[in-house]
């Protein structure tokens, strides 16, 4: 999410705001602890009041969302009654099931604009009577290609070693033993990049310690892009997701991937991707054999056409001139 995050400050930015950034934690321009995750003690109404001081429009990623910490949601949304805010939702309560009995987010009020990351939850949205617009997160699709052959030696991968890349946190949701399942498949090692979280981490252990293939996991020691370039393939088997970036973050670095069948990847996939099926191993194998420079083409014209800066840019313009409201 914080990937998407910068990705609206900076078109904001070349929109002709001014964008300054409060959080919880991380490098941010106005740091209030009360709004992290594992906070204790919601922030006081002084305290967002001091924060958001001076804004013209107030963009809430996510928090007046999902559920974690819901005593700063609803400290923000008394905040921001009556004022220009932007509520940007990435995964409401209904959708996981140790949240559904939260009824009270996302919280509405006619200053709001509210804006989904898939056209599912903005209909799920309109059927709770929260008019809402989808907007698709939005990439680079111009960023350089990544240092291959440095982040392999980095990691001690061999020239002709195949390596499977899993970008993820390690969560049940993630189906880390199906992207387990597809390196052993293919003869490859497995990379696994996020740490495991909520309370993932003794099943992460046995599924890595069964695993019979070589395993790494570490984040990766450059950047995203010299990650997608050291892979030969992505893994991508969850059962669900909000969104899923790293599909098109391979389209755009040119790796095949292997996408789950959770429901917002059938709603990408009618846009024209061509992905490979976890069931099909086979074929992703041959492609890794033999790549496909215009399926390559392809999968890259796509992400440009619906997930460009520049795409982003334009949905943003006229959500805010739609409202009227002016920038900054």
């Amino acid at each position: 999410m914080s990937v998407v995050a910068a990705s609206w400050a900076r078109v904001l930015a070349n929109l002709g705001w001014s964008v300054r950034t409060v959080a919880g934690a991380g490098p941010v321009d106005h740091l209030l602890p009360a709004l992290a995750i594992r906070a204790t003690v919601p922030p006081t109404p002084a305290e967002v009041d001091a924060a958001l001081d001076g804004a013209d429009l107030v963009v809430v990623e996510n928090l007046c969302t999902i559920p974690l910490n819901l005593p700063a949601a609803r400290t923000v949304a008394a905040c921001l009654r009556g004022r220009r805010a932007v509520l940007h939702h990435h995964d409401p309560p209904w959708q996981r099931s140790e949240w559904a009995h939260v009824d009270e987010l996302p919280p509405v009020d006619p200053a709001w604009l509210h804006v989904t990351i898939n056209l599912l939850t903005e209909d799920e949205m309109r059927r709770r009577g929260i008019p809402a617009t989808t907007i698709y997160n939005g990439f680079d699709v111009d960023e350089p290609a990544g240092d291959r052959d440095a982040t392999r030696t980095a990691l001690g991968v061999g020239p002709h070693e195949r390596l499977v890349l899993h970008p993820v946190r390690a969560i049940e949701r993630k189906n880390v033993p199906a992207a387990v399942a597809l390196a052993e498949a293919l003869d490859a090692t497995y990379w696994l990049l996020g740490p495991a979280e909520d309370g993932y981490e003794e099943t992460l252990r046995g599924i890595l310690a069964g695993a019979r293939c070589r395993v790494l996991h570490q984040p990766s020691p450059g950047s995203m892009a010299d990650a997608y370039a050291a892979c030969d393939a992505v893994a991508f088997p969850s059962t669900w997701e909000g969104f899923g970036n790293p599909p098109i973050e391979a389209a755009i670095h040119r790796r095949p991937v292997v996408v789950g069948p959770y429901p917002v990847a059938d709603e990408l996939r009618a846009l024209g991707f061509r992905w490979f099926d976890p069931a099909h191993p086979d074929l992703l194998a041959a492609e890794i054999r033999h790549p496909d420079d215009e399926l390559h083409d392809h999968n890259a014209a796509v992400a440009r056409a619906h997930f460009g800066l520049d795409r982003l840019a334009d949905d943003l313009r006229r959500l805010l001139d739609a409202a009227g409201w002016p920038r900054g």
